[in-house]
């Protein structure tokens, strides 16, 4: 294949790349790049369908929150409070912690209310997002096979419980590009307790070229540690230094033809653009005072704890997210830690609600209003739900709290070409298996690739000899979520 002469060295070596078929990356990413030069008649399309959504925000609520506390009522579970389980259901089980021959069963002193038109039931927990139950898809059905945070989590973002696997947000900026010239294409907010067992691996390119890896912002000074030039550079000297980089990186490529240095070349380029743009992007003096009051950024703190400043952080990070994906960022994920709650669950789902469920019903309407969530698909979730049984953990001196649960958990999905006001799915009468409609972690990647236009079956990219997927070689597309 040949290319007509272009002036940008960046651009001509990365297309001379992927003509060649060495990276891999196939024709998704070639039609890309060549769309973003001009080089594509408007005819012709990154996807493989008409997509419904054009970014994607991830809310995701590490630790495993507890669905019968919050989603999936379970007036039974109250019943037989401090009753065992039944062998049946015990055998062949693995639990992270709890102890099987003396579990027992743990009632919720939640309440629950049926809001909206649609009549979706929500715990009292959840009193903001009880007023968007219309437009939101409440999944109770969810399940997979892992049972401890950092495989489960991978999973859920990566759909494989091996690190060095690409999340969603890379095979997405990898199969369709990014929107945006100034910012990246993925963006990770994170507000965090005691972190994220993965780290880096929750926003992970893995063997996709690291240009689609998630790139993580602070909410408050610089986005990007060393974003701003020393003193005494100014921008002529910048410019000049990385004119002359980008060169020599580029002959280096033509010499070895290493993806990882057109990735360099694109990470000097859009760092250079991020120090006009990034600034001013964290910088809310331009939003009223009535957004900033119904995100929650002015709330006062409800304690002094460890982890004071997560009401307002996490209240911030929900207002920059829409921020983002005006500006055409590809794929946002937003980072709550912890949900993790072994012990003092009641207290801990209080604080934790408190801290989100207003700015997350802010972002959904604030999305609406202007025009923004049609094309915009919100994604709520963590990596499993919590068991029915009480944690009786070995030196627990009372049970307050329960153990990982990945065999039934909700989710929920708003916007981008979501069917909102309903519940799809069913659990059993305790909330411990799936019943009815089960969605597999494979299946909600398939069906949120669909509402982005890509087949899961052919967005491929071939490393160490195999075709890999974002779905491995399973996933069903959920059309009940569908509009």
């Amino acid at each position: 294949m040949q290319f007509p002469q272009h002036n940008n060295l960046n651009a001509l070596n990365r297309r001379r790349f992927f003509a060649t078929g060495a990276s891999g990356l196939g024709t998704l990413a070639l039609a890309s790049l060549m769309k973003q030069d001009g080089l594509l008649g408007a005819e012709q399309q990154l996807a493989h369908f008409a997509p419904r959504a054009k970014r994607c925000i991830y809310l995701f609520m590490e630790g495993g929150p507890s669905q019968m506390d919050l989603f999936d009522p379970k007036p039974r579970l109250n019943e037989l409070d401090g009753q065992p389980m039944p062998e049946s259901l015990l055998k062949d089980i693995k639990f992270a912690f709890i102890q099987k021959e003396a579990a027992r069963i743990m009632g919720s002193p939640r309440t629950f209310k049926r809001y909206g038109e649609c009549g979706m039931e929500l715990s009292d927990l959840l009193p903001h997002l009880s007023t968007c139950v219309d437009d939101i898809a409440l999944i109770r059905s969810m399940h997979c096979e892992q049972f401890n945070h950092l495989p489960g989590q991978l999973m859920m973002l990566s759909g494989s419980d091996l690190q060095g696997r690409p999340t969603l947000g890379s095979w997405l900026n990898y199969g369709l590009g990014s929107e945006s010239e100034n910012l990246p294409g993925y963006v990770v907010l994170a507000t965090l307790g005691r972190g994220l067992p993965g780290g880096a691996s929750s926003w992970s390119s893995g063997f996709l070229p690291s240009q689609y890896a998630g790139t993580l912002f602070r909410n408050q000074g610089s986005p990007v540690l060393n974003l701003a030039n020393p003193p005494e550079i100014c921008a002529a000297a910048q410019m000049r230094s990385l004119q002359t980089i980008n060169e020599l990186n580029g002959l280096r490529y033509e010499q070895i033809g290493n993806p990882e240095i057109s990735s360099r070349i694109k990470a000097y380029e859009l760092a250079f653009r991020m120090q006009q743009t990034a600034p001013e992007l964290l910088d809310l003096s331009g939003e009223t005072k009535t957004t900033l009051e119904q995100y929650g950024v002015t709330r006062e703190e409800a304690s002094k704890s460890s982890t004071t400043g997560f009401m307002g952080s996490y209240a911030r990070n929900c207002l920059l997210a829409r921020r983002m994906v005006e500006r055409g960022v590809r794929f946002v994920s937003l980072f709550l830690s912890t949900w993790d709650h072994h012990s003092s669950l009641d207290s801990g789902l209080e604080r934790y609600t408190k801290i989100s469920d207003q700015p997350i019903a802010a972002l959904l309407k604030d999305l609406k209003q202007r025009g923004l969530l049609d094309e915009t698909l919100v994604v709520w979730g963590g990596e499993f739900g919590r068991t029915p049984l009480g944690e009786n953990r070995v030196n627990f001196k009372k049970v307050t709290g329960r153990d990982h649960h990945p065999y039934s958990f909700s989710m929920w999905l708003a916007g981008g070409g979501i069917k909102g006001g309903q519940v799809i799915g069913e659990t059993d009468e305790i909330g411990w298996g799936v019943t009815k409609d089960p969605v597999h972690v494979h299946d909600l990647h398939a069906t949120i690739l669909k509402l982005f236009g890509l087949d899961h079956e052919k967005l491929t990219y071939r490393f160490q000899g195999r075709d890999f997927r974002l779905t491995d070689v399973s996933g069903n597309i959920v059309e009940q979520l569908l509009a």
